[in-house]
C-alpha cells in the first residue's frame, strides 16, 4: 500500500471520527497514529479492507489516549461505540471536511493552513513555500489554528472563498510539487460545483481543467521540466481544455469576475495558441492587469512582468520587474529570462545560476542549472 492511497483514506477516516464527536485535533493526532501504524503493519500483513482498519486503529488510539488524560475521563463511556468489524462506510466526507476546516471561529489564512496540513497532506514546509512565509511561522499558525477549534463545535462550516483557497492551493502543490494531489483537487472542485452555482467556483474548475490539461507534456522522458514555450501541444489534452474553456465561458458571461476566472482566461489564452510565438500576449497583459485589481498580488505583478516582455519586449518587462521586491521566490529566474531576452547572455548566465541556488525543489534546480550551463556554453564558443 504506497503513500498516494495512505493519503487518499486520510480524510475519509478523519471524518468518520469527527462524525462520532472526536473534536478536530484529537481525531487528526489519532489518524496520523493510525497511518504511521500502517506503513509499519501492512507491507507484511495488508488487511482486506484498508479503511475499515484505519478507522479501528484511529479509534483505539484517541482511546489510548483519552484514558491517558484524566481531565477527558467522560469520554471513555465511548469505549462500548467501537466500530463494528466489516467494511467501512462509503460515503465521502472529503468536501464536508473541506468546509469544516474553515470554521468561522479561524482566520482565513489559519483555516487554509489548517486544512491543507490536515486533509491536504501537505508538509509544513510545503504549505510556508505556498504562502512565502517561514517554516517556523507557518507551524506556529497551524498549531494555532488546531488550539482554537480543539474545543469548538463543528457545526458551523466555513465560507465558499477560503475552501475555494485551499482546493486552489492543494491543486498548485499536486500539479508541481512532490505529492500528486491534482486529480483529488479537481475531483472536490466538481463535487463543489454540482453544489454551489457560483462563477468563481467554475473558474477554478476551468483553470484546474485547463492547467492539468498540459501535464503530459511539463516534463521530458528523463523527468526535466520542458517550459510552456517549448512543449509539445500534440500532448495537450484536447478535450480538458475544451471543458475548461466552455465552463469558463459560461462563468465569465454572468459577468461577476474574480481571481480564479482571471486565471483561468489566462489559461485558456496559452491553450488556444497552436505554437508559442501564436501566444495572444497583449490579451494576457490586460488580464494580468484585472488580475493584479483583483488580488494586489505581488506574484501576479511577477508573472505580469514576464508577459509585459513577451508582448512590449524585454525591456519594458525588466522595467516592470524592477518595481517588485527582490525577494519574491523566483523573481531571480525572471530576470535572468528577460536579460537573455534583451540580449545580455553574461548576465542572465549569472542570475540563472542564482536562482538554480533558491530553487524550491529538484526538478526547477536542475533547469534553471542547465539554462545557465546553456548560456555558458554559447559564450565560450
Amino acid at each position: 500500500m504506497n503513500e498516494s492511497v495512505l493519503r487518499g483514506l486520510n480524510p475519509s477516516v478523519l471524518g468518520i471520527l469527527v462524525r462520532r464527536g472526536v473534536d478536530f485535533a484529537a481525531a487528526e493526532d489519532a489518524v496520523q497514529d493510525a497511518l504511521v501504524e500502517a506503513v509499519r503493519v501492512w507491507p507484511a500483513d495488508p488487511p482486506r479492507d484498508p479503511k475499515g482498519w484505519l478507522v479501528t486503529v484511529a479509534w483505539r488510539r484517541f482511546l489510548d489516549a483519552t484514558r491517558a488524560d484524566a481531565a477527558r475521563r467522560r469520554r471513555e463511556d465511548a469505549v462500548d461505540e467501537e466500530p463494528a468489524p466489516g467494511p467501512a462506510s462509503a460515503v465521502d466526507d472529503t468536501l464536508w471536511l473541506y468546509f469544516l476546516c474553515a470554521h468561522p471561529s479561524l482566520t482565513p489564512s489559519s483555516a487554509v493552513a489548517l486544512t491543507l496540513r490536515a486533509l491536504g497532506g501537505l508538509t509544513t514546509r510545503q504549505i510556508a513555500h505556498a504562502y512565502l512565509v517561514p517554516e517556523a511561522t507557518m507551524a506556529q499558525r497551524i498549531s494555532r489554528a488546531k488550539r482554537t477549534v480543539s474545543g469548538v463545535r463543528f457545526d458551523q462550516p466555513g465560507d465558499v472563498a477560503t475552501v475555494l483557497r485551499v482546493l486552489y492551493l492543494v491543486f498548485n502543490e499536486g500539479y508541481s510539487g512532490d505529492v500528486d494531489l491534482a486529480a483529488e483537487a479537481i475531483r472536490l472542485t466538481r463535487q463543489l460545483r454540482a453544489t454551489i452555482d457560483h462563477p468563481e467556483v467554475a473558474g477554478l474548475l476551468a483553470l484546474m481543467l485547463l492547467h492539468h490539461a498540459r501535464r503530459a507534456a511539463r516534463t521530458a522522458p528523463d523527468g526535466s521540466l520542458v517550459p510552456l514555450a517549448e512543449q509539445d501541444r500534440s500532448r495537450w489534452d484536447t478535450e480538458s481544455i475544451a471543458e475548461g474553456v466552455t465552463i469558463l465561458q459560461a462563468a465569465l458571461a454572468r459577468d461577476r469576475l474574480g481571481e480564479f476566472q482571471a486565471q483561468a482566461a489566462i489559461a485558456a489564452l496559452h491553450a488556444d495558441a497552436p505554437a508559442a510565438e501564436e501566444t495572444d500576449w497583449v490579451q494576457i497583459v490586460e488580464w494580468y492587469d484585472e488580475l493584479a485589481r483583483l488580488t494586489d498580488s505581488p506574484v501576479v505583478r511577477l508573472n505580469r512582468a514576464v508577459a509585459v516582455g513577451e508582448a512590449d519586449g524585454a525591456r519594458s518587462g525588466l522595467a516592470a520587474l524592477a518595481a517588485l521586491d527582490e525577494s519574491l521566490p523566483r523573481y531571480t529566474a525572471v530576470a535572468a529570462y528577460l536579460h537573455e531576452r534583451d540580449g545580455d547572455v553574461a548576465t542572465a548566465a549569472l542570475l540563472y545560476a542564482e536562482a538554480a541556488r533558491k530553487a524550491p525543489n529538484l526538478a526547477e534546480r536542475d533547469h534553471l542549472t542547465r539554462q545557465a550551463a546553456r548560456l555558458n556554453a554559447g559564450r565560450s564558443r
